[in-house]
């Protein structure tokens, strides 16, 4: 008899579907890369089980024992679990639950429910820059690490970000952010003096 889940090399074989895993740089959050799309547009962050409601499977994951939170991007599901729980217990499950979700096609959300959409349609021309910038230099890549940056205002010379994902608590968030995202946004917006993460 076949086993239900065979692990090779970051991927798992579960009933007939392909489902990839990928560490992030935060050691709390592993990215599951079911092989189809996810969302059609925007994405979907998941902070508490009451948040959880408004997806069927991000209640089934909250259901978890460890899991904390949970992240749909346009091709992959991010998972947040617990520091007391370990990943060689909890990733099957989620494996498990991910597999069900897709091979039986319920909705991704539950009705009316929408995704999350990064705003702009009233920036002034320096939000409008700053929001251009994130959106095509910096989301596409922290999307590979299981994460999203968005940005949420830009205020006295300071762009403030929201960290979604494997980027919200990421231990090399900070970094990222001072070094990268701000360095960036600094040398094509003159404006921007610092960047600053906001909950």
């Amino acid at each position: 008899m076949r086993k239900s889940i065979e692990k090779e090399a970051g991927s798992a074989y579960v009933r007939g579907m392909f489902i990839q895993t990928e560490n992030t740089p935060n050691p709390a959050v592993v990215k599951f890369l079911p092989g189809q799309p996810v969302m059609d547009k925007g994405v979907a962050e998941f902070k508490t089980r009451d948040d959880g409601g408004r997806s069927p499977l991000a209640e089934r994951l909250f259901a978890l024992e460890g899991v904390e939170g949970v992240f749909f991007g346009q091709d992959f599901v991010s998972v947040t679990k617990s520091d007391a729980m370990g990943w060689d217990l909890l990733k099957p499950r989620i494996l498990g639950v991910i597999m069900e979700h897709f091979t039986t096609g319920q909705p991704l959300f539950r009705d009316g429910v929408i995704a999350d959409e990064a705003g702009g349609a009233e920036d002034d021309p320096i939000s409008a820059q700053i929001r251009e910038l994130i959106d095509t230099r910096v989301r596409p890549m922290v999307a590979q690490d299981g994460g999203d940056i968005v940005f949420e205002r830009f205020e006295d010379g300071i762009a403030y970000l929201h960290m979604r994902g494997a980027c919200s608590g990421c231990p090399s968030a900070t970094m990222t952010l001072k070094s990268g995202i701000e360095n960036m946004l600094r040398h094509y917006v003159p404006e921007v003096l610092e960047v600053r993460p906001v909950e």
